[in-house]
């Protein structure tokens, strides 16, 4: 069920069901989250169980602030805190020393937790709700099937799991792609997931240089969003350059059927039409972050069975965009 996040009393009726160990489609800046009180096991168990996830898949915990951190996080490097105070309310996310007996279930049982504050206003008004309620973390992963690809949209939670979920809308999310992952366990800032928030502004922030998982000995956290395939629409996907994907199109003439494209570049007229579907992609990465989760579900409800998307540009900017791309082509 749908309710507006305009009216106080829904938002009310959200908090009392996150409190009473039920799940609720939360509104964030990146996507809708999946969430529930992440101190309560049974109701983070309800998570993995509509999504399909496996358990030992660790989930991000919201807050309403960063004082709230101390709750769950045994330690802060001082680069950790820079990033907070840097960044936070805002899609990032910072994997931390967990306190041993805090959201075991929502950390996959591991040492260490994924924790972010959204800047959305209303995510941010049904945390500080719940955190005065005495719940001070909501597991929110994204509220979409496992594997499958993200909702920006209420509606587009109410896709993935009907009528029976209580689904706050707060509109549409104006990032579009999940929250840039930092693992700061390890001494040095490491990136776990690209995302809005790029290399050079945490490395600006922070004053330390990032660090890839694999350059470093121990094996990096299990984070959310970062499995080789991911995102994945119905349709199968295929990132193409656009010299490929016109001679392809050429190829299959205006024969095309149950095709997606989603390029800068309009295709010729005489290949529009029939069983071809084309997508204007935007000229800029932050637009098309913004709009990448909402085409793939569009072609998917067109009935498309392959998807054609152009590959984009190699640069800095776009980074959290071909990530998400290439692992739902994967």
């Amino acid at each position: 069920m749908i309710i507006s996040g305009a009216l106080p009393l829904n938002v009310q009726q959200a908090v009392d069901a996150l409190c009473a160990g039920e799940l609720v489609g939360l509104p964030t800046e990146t996507v809708y989250g999946l969430a529930a009180d992440a101190s309560n096991a049974s109701a983070v168990a309800k998570i993995f169980k509509a999504k399909g996830r496996p358990s030992n898949h660790p989930l991000i915990v919201h807050v309403a602030s960063a004082d709230a951190v101390k709750k769950f996080a045994s330690d802060v490097p001082v680069f950790a805190q820079a990033l907070m105070a840097h960044f936070w309310p805002g899609p990032l996310t910072l994997i931390l020393p967990r306190h041993e007996h805090m959201a075991t279930a929502a950390a996959g049982g591991q040492n260490s937790v994924g924790l972010r504050c959204p800047s959305h206003p209303l995510a941010h008004q049904v945390l500080k709700a719940c955190a005065d309620k005495g719940v001070w973390g909501v597991a929110a992963p994204s509220a979409n099937l496992f594997g499958r690809v993200s909702p920006t949209s209420a509606a587009h939670v109410q896709s993935e799991f009907g009528d029976a979920l209580l689904i706050l809308d707060g509109g549409e999310c104006e990032v579009g792609i999940e929250s840039t992952i930092v693992d700061c366990t390890r001494g040095v800032p490491v990136l776990l997931r690209p995302g809005h928030i790029g290399r050079a502004q945490i490395e600006q922030a922070c004053g330390l240089k990032l660090v890839s998982p694999e350059s470093l000995e121990a094996e990096a956290p299990r984070a959310s969003g970062t499995l080789a395939s991911h995102y994945a629409p119905a349709a199968k996907v295929r990132l193409m350059s656009p010299l490929d994907w016109q001679k392809a199109l050429e190829a299959l003439g205006p024969h095309t059927q149950n095709l997606g494209l989603w390029s800068v570049q309009k295709p010729s007229p005489d290949l529009m039409g029939g069983g071809l579907f084309w997508r204007a992609m935007p000229g800029n990465a932050k637009q098309a972050a913004h709009d990448v989760f909402g085409v793939l579900r569009d072609f998917d409800a067109r009935g498309v069975r392959t998807i054609w998307i152009e590959t984009p540009p190699n640069t800095p900017d776009w980074e959290g965009v071909r990530d998400r791309l290439q692992r739902a082509a994967a």
